[in-house]
């Protein structure tokens, strides 16, 4: 750390918020405006004085960037899928950024067809993103959507696959998914309002026509929810759903009768969440209906839809949580998840097979993959572990054989497998509850307490970070470092009771769990207080920032990447994009007993006058889901109150949003300098 370079000082101008009588003074609010040049000055501020404090570290973040770069296969693909007649590829080319989208006709043998390069797509932009590529069923165009801010608002546009060029209109502020009827030239797709980017209205777009006569087919009025539109995988039915974090309710449409109008399949009952698979004459639908909390497969006619005419097709069980299901024409299969693992069942139809595939690890990674094709007795899934890099397998459900189609490569030739372990241990919580961990490190450490370990955790919406592969993660492990994650309660590892123990009234069991893993973690020698590092981004920051107010002294450094650390000034204000349909996960701040609550944790209101671990803290200034202001301002807040001379660096991404750089390598920087901050921490200068 250069003590010599002198870090901005924000000016500060008091705001007084208040509400149910309490007034809160927010130095920083004056942040709020990204058009403002002082705030524009600010984070370049902050950005030069990161860029002086790192510089000693710019040649080895460098090389960890080139060594991480190496492992990837640069001219990599991924496994064909078939879809209505065609092979479907994705590609990269050496050198390229951008993937390159591609397909063949009847055979992979067959000629291939470039229907996207996107490296070329992206020239000139800081920032490009293609998504949603939707091929008309008769196979001639292809509807997709690009962003080129970073503020996840996409532009629709059609291409001819047999011309290449692109019709005139250019559908602009949605999703950027969208949906064919079966008439080759309707087109159903998702509007955002334009202030708080809610995906809020489904429009009908016919081909050749302007969109500004597009017609409106469906708005979701209600502030909490959003709104969608896909088709069923029976391509019978154009599927419009409306989702809030507790309720959902779908409508559904026959693909062949764009004209038609669209019919509910089950009105929202507020704590009641469906969702629905279309198989010969019924929905199947996998719900919470009867306080099934880890969810349960009914079904019901396609004729009498509503929740009454719902039966029972495997019951609710209270030690397996059922995550989701894929129909064929003669299986269902099932993704659960049982003691934090996943398994994937298959039912036969006529019942005479019901079985796991078998896995034998406890730190791995199953799910079901493409599967698009309806007649078929072969199932694929990709599989990985901590240890192992990710397999992409079909699996014959007759004959239970399976094919390994391809594993990830590592390149450089110094990746075994068998020089690294992985293992679940459990912490105990203060309130006695068995936290389980997963870790991976190099073979041979010794546990003494001399090692360091990046101990990771998101902790919210009931989202499992799973133990996964990864290549980056190397370079870590590779070092000497322990890697750790803590599957805390708000996500749902251990099933649905695992996430509602971490939200609303319940959501310091998030930030307690971390640290009681933390404190686990040091006493069975695995590391120490002088080299453990917790890491989260986005409501993972928001842990970062809880913790380190509620435990400052158990960690050296910490990396809150885009964290949500403004919880109840944001939650107050329903213009910025997300707050209204949070309300359900971290409760209403309007009403007064969630507003104390909330207020009780928020890390930007409980910065106090105490000693803070070295941080590294990331945003992007396009960020949609967790405003710059927010980090910015706790940074601003920390470097007035803390009393330590610990490192505190603001990286704030000026082209960039929420999920950083676009393009595949640009994004291993962001991670070169991340690791480079840890290793100085601890001395590793190579």
């Amino acid at each position: 750390m250069n003590k010599e370079v002198q870090p901005p000082k924000a000016k500060k101008i008091p705001a007084e918020l208040e509400i149910h009588g309490d007034i809160r003074i927010d130095n920083y609010y004056w942040m709020n405006d990204r058009e403002d040049p002082e705030v524009i000055a600010y984070l370049n501020a902050e950005n030069d004085y990161k860029d002086k404090q790192t510089a000693h570290t710019k040649e080895f973040q460098i090389r960890l960037f080139e060594e991480m770069k190496a492992r990837i296969k640069e001219d990599d693909q991924s496994v064909p899928y078939r879809l209505n007649g065609y092979w479907y590829i994705t590609r990269f080319e050496k050198g390229g950024d951008y993937p390159i989208y591609s397909r063949k006709k009847g055979t992979q043998e067959a000629p291939e067809e470039v229907m996207f390069n996107v490296n070329i797509m992206a020239e000139g932009y800081d920032y490009y993103r293609l998504g949603g590529l939707n091929v008309s069923p008769d196979n001639k165009m292809v509807a997709f959507g690009t962003d080129t801010v970073s503020r996840r608002k996409y532009t629709i546009q059609v291409k001819n696959l047999e011309t290449g060029e692109l019709y005139p209109e250019k559908i602009e502020n949605t999703t950027g998914g969208s949906t064919w009827a079966n008439d080759n030239k309707t087109l159903y797709y998702t509007k955002k309002d334009e202030q708080t980017l809610r995906s809020f209205q489904i429009y009908k777009h016919i081909l050749g026509t302007d969109p500004a006569e597009d017609q409106l087919v469906y708005q979701e009025d209600d502030e909490t929810f959003n709104t969608y539109v896909y088709k069923s995988k029976s391509k019978r039915y154009i599927v419009i759903g409306s989702h809030s974090t507790l309720t959902t309710e779908y409508r559904v449409l026959e693909a062949d009768k764009p004209e038609g109008d669209f019919k509910i399949i089950q009105p929202r009952v507020r704590g009641l969440e469906y969702s629905i698979s279309h198989f010969g004459e019924h929905f199947y639908i996998l719900t919470n209906k009867d306080e099934a909390r880890n969810f349960k497969l009914m079904k019901t006619p396609v004729s009498a839809t509503e929740k009454e005419n719902w039966e029972d097709v495997i019951a609710h069980r209270e030690d397996v949580l059922i995550e989701d299901i894929d129909i064929f024409k003669d299986f269902l299969v099932i993704g659960e998840r049982k003691n934090g693992l996943n398994e994937i069942r298959i039912i036969r139809w006529d019942e005479s097979d019901d079985y796991l595939i078998p896995f034998d690890n406890e730190t791995y990674t199953a799910f079901t993959s493409i599967n698009p094709d309806f007649d078929t007795q072969v199932l694929r899934y990709t599989y990985n572990s901590m240890t192992t890099p990710t397999s992409v397998v079909d699996f014959n459900m007759v004959t239970k054989e399976k094919t390994v189609l391809k594993e990830q490569e590592v390149l450089g030739g110094k990746f075994r497998k068998e020089n690294y372990t992985s293992e679940r241990i459990w912490a105990t919580a203060e309130d006695g509850t068995k936290v389980p961990v997963s870790l991976v490190y190099r073979k041979g450490i010794k546990k003494n307490g001399n090692n360091p370990l990046l101990q990771y955790a998101y902790g919210s919406y009931g989202s499992t970070i799973d133990p996964y592969f990864s290549t980056v993660r190397l370079s870590l492990l590779d070092r000497g470092f322990v890697y750790a994650i803590a599957h805390i309660r708000g996500g749902e590892y251990l099933g649905r009771n695992w996430y509602e123990d971490g939200k609303l009234f319940t959501k310091r069991n998030t930030f307690t769990d971390f640290i009681d893993v933390s404190k686990h973690l040091i006493a069975e020698k695995y590391t120490s207080e002088e080299k453990l590092f917790p890491m989260g981004g986005s409501a993972g920051g928001l842990l970062m920032g809880a913790v380190i107010n509620m435990a400052p002294h158990l960690y050296k450094g910490v990396i809150a990447a885009v964290p949500f650390v403004d919880v109840v000034t944001t939650m107050l204000d329903d213009s910025i994009p997300l707050t209204t349909g949070e309300y359900d996960e971290w409760g209403n701040p309007n009403e007064k007993d969630y507003y104390e609550y909330m207020l009780s944790y928020s890390p930007y209101d409980n910065v106090v006058a105490q000693d803070y671990p070295n941080m590294l803290v990331t945003t992007g200034l396009h960020d949609s889901q967790v405003q710059y202001w927010e980090p910015a301002k706790w940074v601003a807040k920390l470097r007035e109150l803390k009393t330590d001379t610990n490192l505190l660096i603001l990286h704030t991404n000026m082209d960039a949003g929420h999920g950083g750089a676009s393009g595949r390598f640009e994004a291993l920087r962001e991670v070169a300098e991340e690791y480079a901050f840890l290793f100085d921490l601890v001395g590793i200068k190579e």
